[in-house]
């Protein structure tokens, strides 16, 4: 059994156009990781915002077939700006799944120091944490809406891990 860890934002749930949204008519550069995007971060109202969020590709029932393959042992790995944040997600995903572990990782910190990465899949939409995956020995996948050629394995389903694993 491959351990898997799945990003939470751009891969189950689109929070992030949301959030730049708001980031774009406060006039704040989300290109920037600024004090203030950071702060603005840890200013939203997490359980609203996940709950107006849009689910990406199936995800959630792609998660839950993947846990019946029996072929992964599966983990959130997302990242933090403050408790509260980690404080929604953990309950999002508590009220799917019985026995899902959520790690949340403060943003300023690697995805690579809160786990085992030698062997290990990461599926995220941002390449710069399968860079550092990949760099200290896991398997990334970059997850995307739409097909796109890239330096790693590519999916727009969650369900298409169970075809290349």
């Amino acid at each position: 059994m491959k351990n898997l860890y799945i990003d939470f934002d751009g891969v189950i749930l689109d929070t992030i156009t949301p959030v730049y949204n708001l980031a774009k008519k406060l006039n704040l550069d989300v290109k920037k990781q600024s004090k203030e995007i950071g702060l603005l971060y840890s200013k939203i109202d997490w359980e609203s915002l996940i709950e107006e969020s849009e689910e990406l590709s199936n995800s959630i029932n792609s998660i839950k077939d993947l846990k019946a393959s029996g072929k992964f042992n599966i983990s959130i790995l997302t990242h933090i700006n403050s408790l509260k944040e980690a404080k929604a997600k953990i309950e999002f995903i508590n009220s799917l799944f019985d026995d899902l572990t959520i790690i949340p990782v403060p943003k300023s910190c690697s995805k690579t120091m809160m786990t085992q990465t030698k062997d290990a899949i990461l599926v995220d939409d941002f390449g710069g944490n399968l860079r550092e995956w990949e760099a200290s020995g896991g398997i990334g996948v970059k997850f995307t809406k739409e097909p796109e050629k890239c330096e790693f394995k590519n999916v727009t389903s969650l369900e298409d891990l169970l075809e290349l694993f």
